[in-house]
């Protein structure tokens, strides 16, 4: 749900800088608009998310490719080339290892949502295959789509040259015209995506606990179109956060809903992996095989929650990162002590039915 926010934030700005007018009111104009056609059907989820999705696939390939172009040498017009600016002018993490935690927040709300593809197979014939096919091929999108592109900027660019848009800039030495309206559009058909899912994501989720008997049922409720409207709307009333932050806070508001989902991110892969290890145990205990597996379980698994944990403490410490972790920290205590609360009640009115 806090992803929400962020993109309508994200979009908000962009089309600020595009068409002028009011923050809010664009913020507000997007979290309605990807509303609506969650509310129509599942179906049109996914064709928007296709078309999305094809935008910035086929953007990120031609920025790499363009990219790679500059640093062989082969467009005469290029200011930049070659790869020295991966240690020029102040060396390989010229601002320490610090900066490199310090921008681990940001890093993990780029990375958040490949856990969408277990909610989204939910409503897939063959969930099991989906999910197996989905979860192998983000190794190697990760590796192009992230690692190549950011590749391509510190190559190109100085880092003490690089503003908020480091798109932007790169194309702008390599020399390609109108790259600041190219790079806006499709930033902003991302951002649409990131919301679209973020939106879809929170809203099966909520349904899904409705359906556990952890939310209200109202949440259960389902439109003749088979989408969950009350979940949806519910879920959309959060993106209003968004148009409240960018009235009253604009300059603050992206920053600071960056860096707390990042860090929600962390405590949900937390959550994630400390799941998988319990409930992995216990599945083999039993003799039940997985359908989905997971290589070197437990011990992968066991790294990963110790990196995490690593990873927060570490944050912890930083004056950048603290209030991002703290409202972090707050929000997974809330929830959790909720959640604890509820099942111990259930538990002890079940108790009491079957005594009775």
């Amino acid at each position: 749900m806090l992803v929400i926010p962020v993109e309508a934030t994200a979009a908000a700005d962009i089309l600020t800088g595009l068409i002028g007018g009011a923050q809010w009111i664009w913020a507000l104009a997007v979290t309605l608009l990807l509303t609506i056609t969650n509310l129509a059907s599942v179906g049109n989820y996914g064709e928007f998310e296709f078309w999305f999705a094809l935008i910035k696939v086929v953007a990120t390939v031609a920025f790499i490719a363009i990219g790679l172009a500059a640093i062989f040498g082969l467009i005469p017009d290029s200011q930049v080339s070659g790869v020295h600016h991966l240690w020029q002018p102040d060396g390989f993490m010229p601002n320490g290892f610090g900066a490199v935690i310090a921008g681990l927040l940001i890093t993990m709300f780029s990375f958040m949502g490949t856990e969408i593809v277990t909610i989204a197979a939910a409503e897939s014939p063959n969930p099991s295959a989906g999910i197996s096919r989905a979860v192998n091929s983000v190794i190697w999108r990760i590796s192009l789509f992230y690692i190549g592109s950011i590749f391509v900027i510190v190559a190109l660019m100085p880092y003490d040259q690089l503003d908020d848009g480091s798109y932007q800039s790169t194309l702008q030495a390599i020399g390609i015209p109108g790259s600041n309206l190219i790079m806006d559009l499709v930033i902003l058909t991302a951002v649409a995506s990131c919301l679209n899912s973020a939106l879809y994501t929170a809203s099966r989720m909520l349904f899904s606990l409705g359906e556990r008997r952890d939310a209200p049922q109202a949440v259960r409720k389902v439109a003749g179109n088979g989408a969950p409207w009350v979940a949806v709307l519910a879920s959309m009333v959060v993106g209003f956060v968004a148009v409240i932050g960018n009235y009253l806070l604009p300059e603050e508001d992206l920053r600071l809903s960056l860096a707390t989902s990042g860090a929600v991110a962390l405590f949900v892969y937390l959550a994630i992996a400390s799941s998988q290890l319990v409930l992995g145990r216990r599945m083999r205990s039993e003799g039940e095989r997985a359908p989905v597996r997971m290589w070197l379980f437990p011990y992968l698994t066991v790294v990963t929650i110790a990196g995490i944990v690593a990873i927060l403490v570490l944050m912890a410490f930083d004056p950048e990162q603290q209030q991002a972790i703290l409202l972090s920290a707050i929000s997974a205590a809330f929830i959790v002590g909720a959640g604890v609360v509820v099942h111990r009640r259930r538990r002890r009115d079940r108790s009491l039915v079957q005594t009775g």
